[in-house]
């Protein structure tokens, strides 16, 4: 999810940066909530071809009070852009904020990361404080992280208590700003105050990514536990349950190699990170946290559409729920998450065709509870 509306709360509104590097140029929007959403049975009437996975956009009816709920769309749904239309009469700002929609749609997660490796690659000029990471994540990440970098605080802080300086530095670490209390670990870094920012921006990132695998894994073993459990409440025939079976066996199987990925990837930070805390070789890190960014597209995309296929499972299926269901559900739910797993491209979204269900209804909808809408 990305919350514009804390952005802004927490913002001061005559910051320099935010005034002239707003994520949206119109203002209704850059006081948005984004999130990405699994688009239900009930929703997919909106879309002339639905996807899977799509980007919706709330805008609250009253900011101090989430509760009276909001207009919300679908970025692609029919009519979205008649929508955008309605909040500007600025050709220019529209064009541009349709574009970074379309862009953000095109991205499997809206992690601060991922968003702004890619938005930079596609030249927007954004400020940094919409890349902060979450307050609620923050406090999570917090112990988990000043256990990781116990061994370049021994280092960058001989002479303090370790474990309470891992864990205060891991504050300051993930904090925005770039605090004057980290400049010991520059300097064993060795890295200069403009390579030291960026180098800061990645190793954050793999920090993120590090705790985000290390937060979904438990719960990625209990989906794997679940499904081959799942039953169908309808009849079978033999060559549909074989098909329902080796379904179930190719989603467990890839899911296994997505997260091979982001582990083979994640290692090579650590195999880094030890050349600096043991080898003595913090050239050798240096280096990696610069060539960096460039693999947050690839750990965003597997972790994102890991984190889908675990939270819409426990979604369907909460504990003490039987799985038992309509085999065209099953069939349905299998099919989208070995879709998602094999052809989710961040530089070209692809969706898979549904047949229309429903007549069309107006192009905007209204979330009456916010709240429940972004739990979901």
């Amino acid at each position: 999810m990305l919350n514009l509306l804390s952005v802004a709360d927490a913002l001061d509104q005559e910051d320099d940066l935010y005034l002239k590097q707003p994520f949206f140029i119109n203002p209704v929007l850059n006081e948005s909530i984004i999130l990405k959403h699994r688009v239900r049975q009930d929703e997919r009437f909106v879309f002339d071809f639905p996807p899977t996975v799509a980007t919706k956009v709330i805008l609250p009816f009253e900011r101090s009070d989430l509760r009276l709920g909001g207009q919300s769309f679908f970025v692609g749904q029919r009519g979205w852009l008649s929508i955008l239309e309605e909040l500007t009469q600025d050709p220019g700002s529209l064009q541009r904020d349709a574009a970074l929609l379309r862009d953000l749609n095109g991205l499997p997660s809206l992690d601060p990361f991922l968003m702004k490796e890619s938005l930079i690659r596609k030249g927007y000029s954004i400020a940094s404080n919409y890349f902060a990471i979450s307050e609620a994540d923050m406090e999570k990440m917090q112990t988990f992280v000043g256990i990781q970098i116990q061994a370049l605080i021994e280092l960058a802080f001989p002479n303090q208590n370790n474990s309470a300086s891992g864990l205060k530095m891991a504050g300051v670490i993930l904090s925005t700003a770039i605090d004057e209390r980290l400049e010991p670990l520059r300097h064993v870094m060795r890295l200069d105050e403009d390579s030291y920012r960026e180098g800061i921006f990645s190793w954050k990132g793999f920090l993120y990514y590090k705790w985000a695998l290390n937060d979904l894994l438990p719960r990625l073993s209990d989906v794997l536990d679940e499904i081959p459990m799942l039953k169908s409440s309808s009849f079978l025939d033999n060559d549909q349950s074989r098909m329902i079976e080796a379904s179930k066996f190719q989603l467990a199987k890839t899911i296994h190699l997505r997260r091979l990925e982001v582990q083979e990837a994640l290692q090579v930070y650590d195999d880094a990170y030890r050349d600096l805390t043991h080898n003595d070789q913090p050239m050798a890190f240096r280096d990696f946290l610069m060539n960096a960014p460039g693999m947050f597209v690839l750990l965003g995309e597997r972790i994102g559409i890991i984190s889908h296929i675990v939270s819409f499972w426990q979604y369907r299926f909460p504990s003490g729920v039987e799985l038992i269901i309509p085999a065209e559900e099953i069939i349905d739910i299998l099919h989208d998450f070995q879709s998602n797993l094999d052809g989710f491209n961040v530089e070209n979204f692809q969706t898979r065709p549904v047949s229309r269900r429903r007549a069309p209804r107006s192009a905007g909808s209204r979330d009456q509870s916010l709240p429940s809408t972004l739990s979901a």
